[in-house]
């Protein structure tokens, strides 16, 4: 039994960590030059910070008690040269990181992008285009955190912290003890919250993918909405979704405002100590003024990289599960990444086998049964029958958006489960019952199947679907601006576009899901006449309720219930009497 494309894919919804070192290895030291930069940019200026302290102490205890003019010039050039660096340390370090980070983010939705695009159609029937939207913008945002200035500020202020900690040990080692413990406190409240905050992202990164995914399709759907009246259960249904984001970020608020809370308290109750001992040696001269400011700012400097690190912890934390979701998408099988998928068609007659063929959307519900089918090169094919026979599935397969369970689909003898599909569909063209224009003129939608065909190529394309029968009414012809969807043209008009795009590719195969389904009659015969000069030595699959349309077929196969009822052209099933004379003489009384 062969599988389907994306059944070796790794299942999205199984958690995959993406732990710090695993973000070192692949994000941060292919950019470790910059890093390193980064790194010694802060070094230079958390050291350059030292300066001040340092010297408050020389003038409290040296400078003012002897008068020393000289000195205090001295000591405010140096103080001012040390701000300066600061602040130049300051701008490299945000110039070169920051940058480098958002390069990464639009590095990382790219390829996220350029992912998505390579999985199966099975993947995005069962996703929604607003929540992919959002995996692809959104969940990789937080990687600025790890190349830019929060992770080097994270590694700086451990740094600062240290160099702080071995100075106040010289000042006063009694009064330094008496600081690490509610600092150790608040080291393990921060711990436990950041471990509770990060399954809460990742929950966040769903329900926000979700919320601007039914947004997205409200957007789309607008015309039905208002058509309905529905705009208040839509509304309802958004604000349920927008609630449900709000209770998870309160959530990680309330983990945020425990860390917040607990570290103003702890260290405030640090700081009431050192005021107390401090005021005590300086009472019993065991410590000078200048001593105790020194340690006062020194304090400052380890404890504000204390408190900034548990900001960043909980940016890294967000980093880390945005991540989680992208590498969830990231592990995915591409369709064409499958290791049985070798063969490349450079190129391909057109001749089309299904050998005993049978799928099923659903495990155990086939929708095919056993379908044989053999078609010569340059044959037309059509496909009638009732909606839900299983039509639409035969020409998926036909396309290679779906794979069949058991059976094969050949082309020219080769199995299409082992092609490469990129190889294969140059060679196809589709028109889809559902038309796709993208925003953008009439011109950029016809050339999206060929972008470097030549004016007379597309010129010819243009005439042949009789797009120019009423481009030549509109003042900027080609070059008429559509609208989302080509929400600005006619059904027949987006239809006779779509039709002139597949021209255009001039594909060896053609598919044609009720290509004529949206066109007036005069519309419908001026695209007949351009099908039979798309048609013409190509392999085309039609399928049609129409059945006016399809009388010039090689072929007619009637599908009902997944199986081939009757098959023939449309002379012996007429005369044959049965599903399709049927279908046939109720469509020409109507």
């Amino acid at each position: 039994m062969k599988q389907s494309p994306n059944s070796k894919s790794t299942d999205p919804n199984k958690k995959n960590k993406v732990t710090i070192v695993s973000a070192f290895k692949t994000i941060i030291w292919p950019r470790r030059n910059l890093v390193f930069i980064g790194l010694l940019l802060i070094i230079i200026g958390r050291l350059a910070g030292f300066v001040l302290p340092l010297k408050s102490k020389e003038l409290l205890d040296s400078i003012i008690p002897n008068k020393d003019i000289q000195g205090l010039y001295s000591m405010l050039w140096m103080v001012g040269v040390a701000l300066l660096v600061q602040a130049v340390t300051s701008f490299l370090l945000t110039r070169i990181l920051s940058v480098q980070a958002q390069y990464l983010i639009s590095e990382l939705r790219a390829q996220v992008q350029k992912k998505i695009l390579s999985l199966p159609i099975s993947f995005f029937d069962n996703n929604k285009s607003g929540a992919l939207v959002s995996r692809i913008m959104s969940d990789v945002e937080g990687v600025r955190n790890l190349i830019g200035t929060g992770l080097v500020q994270l590694v700086g202020g451990s740094i600062t912290a240290i160099i702080s900690v071995v100075l106040l040990i010289k000042i006063n080692a009694w009064m330094t003890l008496f600081v690490f413990l509610p600092v150790a406190i608040f080291g393990v409240v921060a711990l436990k919250a950041f471990k509770y905050i990060r399954p809460i992202f990742r929950v966040r990164g769903k329900i926000n993918a979700q919320v601007k995914g039914r947004l997205t399709e409200t957007l789309s759907g607008v015309r039905v909405i208002k058509g309905f009246n529905a705009e208040k259960q839509e509304n309802k249904v958004f604000e349920k979704g927008v609630d449900q984001l709000f209770q998870n970020v309160k959530k990680s608020l309330t983990a945020t405002a425990i860390m917040t809370s607990s570290s103003t308290f702890l260290l405030g109750l640090a700081s009431v100590g050192i005021m107390g001992i401090g005021g005590y040696y300086m009472i019993q001269d065991t410590m000078t003024v200048g001593d105790f400011l020194l340690f006062t700012l020194l304090l400052g400097f380890m404890i504000a990289p204390i408190v900034q690190m548990s900001n960043i912890g909980s940016q890294l934390t967000e980093a880390l599960a945005g991540l989680d979701r992208t590498q969830e998408l990231m592990n995915l099988t591409g369709e064409d990444d499958l290791e049985n998928r070798s063969i490349v068609l450079d190129d391909i007659q057109g001749k089309l086998e299904f050998n005993d063929v049978s799928f099923a959307y659903d495990d155990g519900k086939n929708v095919l049964h056993n379908i044989n089918l053999k078609v010569k090169e340059g044959d037309v094919i059509a496909l009638v029958g009732s909606s839900g026979s299983g039509k639409s599935t035969i020409a998926g397969l036909c396309a290679t958006f779906l794979t069949p369970q058991t059976g094969s689909v050949t082309m020219d003898g080769v199995d299409l489960a082992n092609v490469k599909l990129s190889s294969y569909r140059k060679h196809l063209g589709v028109v889809l019952q559902d038309e796709f224009l993208f925003e953008g003129t009439i011109r950029e939608n016809i050339l999206f199947s060929r972008p470097k065909a030549t004016q007379t190529q597309l010129l010819t394309a243009v005439k042949a679907g009789y797009v120019d029968e009423f481009t030549d009414r509109f003042e900027k012809g080609l070059d008429t601006l559509i609208g989302e969807r080509g929400v600005k043209l006619s059904g027949g008009q987006r239809q006779r576009i779509a039709i002139a795009r597949a021209i255009l590719a001039d594909p060896k195969i053609i598919i044609l899901d009720e290509a004529t389904s949206n066109l007036d009659t005069e519309s419908e015969s001026l695209i007949q006449k351009s099908l039979e000069t798309l048609t013409k030595n190509r392999t085309t699959i039609v399928i049609a309720h129409r059945l006016s349309t399809i009388k010039r077929a090689d072929q007619i196969l009637v599908i009902e219930n997944g199986e081939i009822l009757e098959q023939g052209d449309h002379t012996t099933l007429v005369e044959k009497q049965g599903r399709y004379y049927d279908l046939y003489t109720y469509q020409a009384k109507i």
